[in-house]
């Protein structure tokens, strides 16, 4: 079960669970000493999945207080949700929708990364699950997509333990690590969990699968 403020996409916290629990809240600036002890602590756990700038672009590094303000900003506009990872109550990684487009597409994509030292408990599985089901059934999306480099065995488990199905691969699709880097590309509608997708992941955890 999530519990979160009914009725409002954003802001909102959501928390599930007991053991741990997991709780998702907006990224705020209260958050910068463990976001940057976790950053340093994982530098090679992340490195490799990490989005990079690619040659020629403008992006330039941003300290956390901008980046949050940036964040906060585009949430407020609607185009994205950033959401910060707590387990029992230690910050450990964040969970971010992007590129929310309304009109006829309904559509958004989610991100995450989360600090090696919770790794491996079932944390983030539950977390993007939780993030899918508040973008459908509060966000008014349709369609959530997740984009995963083919290397990365970690991110790959997690649509596997959601049953979120591989829907296509692209080419060269995004700056990561340093290169323009291959994506498979993985989707799920809201036709396709109508309980939601962290019911579907429950029901595989209770039954072995």
């Amino acid at each position: 079960m999530v519990v979160g403020v009914p009725g409002r996409a954003w802001p909102n916290e959501l928390v599930s669970g007991t053991d741990p629990v997991v709780r998702l809240r907006p990224i705020a600036r209260r958050d910068a000493r463990a976001w940057r002890s976790a950053r340093r602590r994982n530098a090679m756990w992340l490195g490799p999945w990490d989005a990079t700038a690619p040659p020629g672009s403008d992006a330039r590094p941003t300290s956390f207080h901008a980046l949050v303000k940036r964040l906060r900003r585009a949430a407020r506009r609607g185009t994205t949700y950033p959401f910060v990872v707590e387990v029992d109550g230690k910050f450990a990684g964040q969970v971010s929708v992007n590129n929310i487009v309304r009109g006829s597409a309904q559509f958004a994509s989610v991100g995450y990364w989360i600090d090696q030292e919770f790794a491996g408990r079932g944390v983030i599985p539950r977390a993007v699950a939780m993030v899918i089901d508040h973008c459908f059934f509060l966000g008014g999306l349709h369609r959530i997509e997740i984009c995963i480099r083919p290397e990365n065995s970690n991110s790959l488990r997690v649509v596997e333990k959601l049953g979120i199905r591989e829907v296509g691969y692209a080419p060269y699709f995004l700056h990561i690590d340093g290169e323009w880097r291959d994506h498979r590309i993985f989707a799920v509608t809201r036709e396709e969990a109508p309980r939601g997708v962290l019911v579907r992941l429950e029901q595989s955890v209770e039954g072995g699968s």
